[in-house]
């Protein structure tokens, strides 16, 4: 049976422009974050995107279904910065270090309802997170590239009962994991939804508010994570996902 799902790490104009599209359809089309006559060519862009690097999902058939980006620091500074009022500069950290996550975008046909108003929901600060059902968020894939090497999520896997995965956002989240560590960085910022942040959290992927919530894209707020308080958090909370996401580290210095 061939792999459900591939991640490649964007290399090429091709590529990008899978992930321009993807994004321009979630962004522009179905939430209207942006607006369509400022992309008029169908790709969703910004000034960000040349100081980034970019991830992208694809299913069987090659179609673009997931996609995330990590912002390194430029003279167009971070996003939180410009929309969220943060001062990076006041915190002590190393510019040069972190970065910020962003433009997280997956295919309607790879989300659910549920699903929607925990990463997307514009109403999100006035929505009870705990009412929604988490297990209805989850579906369970097989990756078999270099982020999944592998390993199956299914009724057999020892944790399957406890910790169901997302695995277009869980890959996509060790994509950006492995390039932080390649680079040497040590924290994260990301403007997102108070559901997302809880979403991860449930992962052990916790960061802390650097800011008040801001109307963009929806209600949203700043958040900031040390890469060491992750990694220790997960390891707690899942030992099963820390190895996943450093095992290919540990292959590296053996």
């Amino acid at each position: 049976m061939p792999p459900l799902f591939t991640i490649e790490k964007v290399t090429n104009e091709a590529q990008l422009r899978k992930v321009y599209r993807l994004r321009y359809k979630v962004y522009c089309e179905e939430w209207g974050f942006e607006r369509k006559e400022n992309h008029p060519d169908g790709l969703e862009i910004d000034i960000y995107d040349k100081n980034a690097v970019h991830y992208l999902v694809l299913d069987t058939e090659k179609k673009a279904v997931g996609t995330i980006r990590l912002i390194f620091d430029s003279e167009d500074g971070f996003p939180v910065e410009r929309y969220c009022g943060v001062d990076i500069d006041s915190t002590g950290i190393d510019r040069k270090r972190c970065a910020e996550i962003s433009r997280l975008a997956i295919s309607k046909s790879y989300r659910r309802r549920a699903e929607d108003r925990y990463i997307y929901g514009p109403d999100e600060e006035r929505r009870i997170i705990g009412s929604f059902e988490y297990d209805d968020l989850i579906y369970r894939r097989r990756f078999t590239d270099r982020f999944r090497n592998g390993y199956i999520y299914n009724k057999t896997s020892r944790n399957s009962d406890r910790r169901k995965r997302h695995e277009v956002l869980m890959s996509l989240c060790k994509a950006v994991y492995l390039e932080s560590k390649d680079r040497g960085l040590t924290h994260w910022y990301a403007i997102m939804t108070k559901g997302l942040h809880s979403l991860l959290g449930r992962y052990g992927i916790h960061f802390e508010p650097s800011g008040e919530p801001v109307d963009y894209h929806g209600i949203r707020t700043p958040y900031r994570a040390e890469i060491k308080a992750i990694e220790e958090s997960v390891s707690r909370c899942d030992p099963e996902l820390y190895e996943e996401f450093t095992r290919e580290l540990m292959e590296k210095k053996s």
